[in-house]
């Protein structure tokens, strides 16, 4: 199906050990864009993965650390994550973002493992 409604898509949480956002998510082959909600005070644990990611921020307002810089981000801002790198946030206002990222096997929104495997 090449259309979607964002607002009649199921909405679940993404990734509940790292982050508390929730939202749709469209995955094709080779990249996935979602629309999320975080409520403030949550947290984005520091993680890294192999996918670049790009978040454009609609509405509220984060502290984003990525790598060695740390900014305070609001609507019409986006910030750039390479891939590989460490990053967090703190959500300091009721958020909306949309999230990009490229598609590597075992590591989409929904099916992140961020921890090693023993």
């Amino acid at each position: 199906m090449p259309f979607f409604k964002l607002d009649e898509m199921k909405k679940e949480l993404i990734t509940p050990k790292y982050s508390p956002a929730e939202g749709p998510t469209i995955r094709g082959e080779k990249i996935e864009v979602g629309r999320f909600f975080y409520p403030a005070g949550g947290e984005g644990k520091l993680h890294s993965h192999p996918n670049e990611q790009i978040q454009i921020i609609l509405k509220g307002k984060t502290l984003v650390h990525i790598g060695d810089e740390e900014k305070i981000c609001g609507p019409g801002e986006a910030v750039l994550i390479p891939a590989n790198t460490p990053h967090w946030g703190k959500i300091l206002e009721d958020m909306e973002v949309i999230n990009c990222k490229d598609v590597v096997s075992g590591w989409s929104v929904k099916n992140a493992q961020w921890e090693k495997k023993e």
